[in-house]
């Protein structure tokens, strides 16, 4: 009976389109309170030839509260909260701060975490096989139907569990992000300050307008 079972499982998977894939993955993000996970975060870009790599930690609440906590090789954190975004860097003592769409380009991580931007709507959504160590996994390209800052999009998705392992974002001028998150955990409890920063009183402010690049 057992060997039934996993014999159908296999079959569903197998014919699975890659719009089903990307169906799937939205429901199980929709459906989760909260998500943490270690990242890491390298940015490959055209002009310099060594990448940067960056490594941290990732914690996300419904419905809007996501919070990057950079711990090597520096420390600072990006905070999205509420429709405005937060950047503080200790070694400058800086926060910059400001407003942000979930159509922003910069959001694009955001909305991908979140599940709140569906990608069959926004994207022409096709399977696409690209290095990996994993085996166990569906991988996807995602091409804008529309003019965005991104090109493509790849993304790695986990076949028993359909949360993203990877993404991988291109942009128009040829630089490349690629994020890797590991022991992800879901429905944690997060304390309710926990998405407040705690700043030194002489911190340097800075207010990102809406169209300032």
């Amino acid at each position: 009976m057992k060997s039934i079972v996993w014999l159908l499982l296999l079959f569903s998977l197998f014919s699975l389109t890659a719009d089903d894939v990307a169906l799937k993955t939205e429901k199980k993000l929709l459906s989760l309170d909260s998500v943490k996970a270690d990242f890491e975060q390298v940015y490959y870009s055209g002009s310099v030839s060594t990448p940067l790599r960056e490594r941290g930690k990732f914690t996300f609440r419904k419905p809007d509260s996501m919070k990057w906590e950079y711990k090597d090789p520096e420390e600072k954190i990006f905070l999205f909260k509420k429709g405005n975004f937060f950047f503080y860097d200790p070694e400058e003592n800086q926060l910059m701060k400001g407003s942000f769409s979930e159509e922003d380009p910069e959001a694009e991580i955001f909305n991908l975490l979140s599940g709140k931007k569906s990608l069959r709507v926004h994207y022409i959504i096709e399977f696409s096989p690209f290095p990996s160590e994993k085996t166990d996994v569906f991988q996807l390209k995602l091409t804008p139907k529309d003019e965005e800052e991104h090109s493509l999009i790849l993304l790695e998705i986990d076949k028993k569990t359909w949360l993203i392992g990877k993404a991988i974002l291109f942009d128009w001028a040829g630089n490349k992000n690629e994020y890797r998150f590991t022991k992800i955990k879901t429905n944690v409890r997060i304390p309710k300050n926990f998405f407040e920063l705690k700043l030194p009183p002489d911190v340097e402010i800075i207010e990102k307008l809406k169209n300032q690049k």
